[in-house]
């Protein structure tokens, strides 16, 4: 089956190309999406005239998936798994993993464009491909981290506990330091005054 390209398909052609497809690959998918359109002299001429049009929203595509790219390759994401022995993953980190943790990060990607060379199934950091465009793949940074059990957590915890009664602790002493400091300064200056005070008492004549 012949058809005109209405878009760029992967891995098939260009926007205006005319290609020969499978007759159910072109019936239920490229007609239907209208990525393509059938290979007669009346669309060829139909084509043409939509040609600039098609071109303009080809271009469009191609910038939004140049910017959704910088913002994923920017980005980066983190995902945490549980782990046995010799850091192995129970199970493995899947590309509707991936989807969901970028959508939660505002990211709206097909779980389909995410491409994994291989099944990740151990902790470290990975590049994974994106293909959002028939031109345009991003290279996702993505790590792979032990997930904390609740033993943990409660360590976590207590060390933070501890950590904040010392300080407080601390913050105590000191200030219970000031305050004798500043009592012997007081007395000091007590005893230097009634030390300055006797010799006048003591030459004063009685009644004046």
């Amino acid at each position: 089956m012949k058809v005109i390209l209405r878009s760029d398909v992967e891995n098939l052609g260009r926007l205006g190309d005319i290609v020969d497809v499978k007759a159910g690959y072109g019936r239920n998918y490229l007609l239907p999406q209208g990525h393509a359109m059938p290979a007669t002299a009346s669309n060829l001429k139909i084509f043409e005239l939509e040609r600039k049009k098609l071109r303009a929203r080809a271009e469009a595509l191609r910038g939004e998936a140049a910017s959704l790219a910088e913002k994923i390759t920017r980005e980066g994401i983190r995902i945490a798994m549980r782990v046995g022995d010799k850091d192995k993953l129970y199970g493995s980190v899947t590309s509707a993993m991936i989807a969901e943790t970028l959508t939660a990060r505002g990211i709206e990607v097909d779980r389909r464009r995410i491409l994994l060379d291989a099944p990740v199934r151990t902790l470290g950091d990975y590049t994974v491909r994106v293909r959002l465009h028939a031109e345009v793949v991003a290279e996702l940074a993505l790590s792979v981290v032990a997930e904390k059990s609740a033993g943990d957590e409660d360590t976590a915890r207590a060390a933070a506990d501890k950590a904040a009664k010392a300080a407080d602790y601390d913050a105590g002493r000191a200030g219970a330091d000031n305050a004798a400091g500043a009592g012997d300064d007081n007395a000091g200056r007590t005893a230097d005054d009634d030390a300055g005070q006797s010799p006048a008492d003591e030459n004063a004549e009685p009644g004046v």
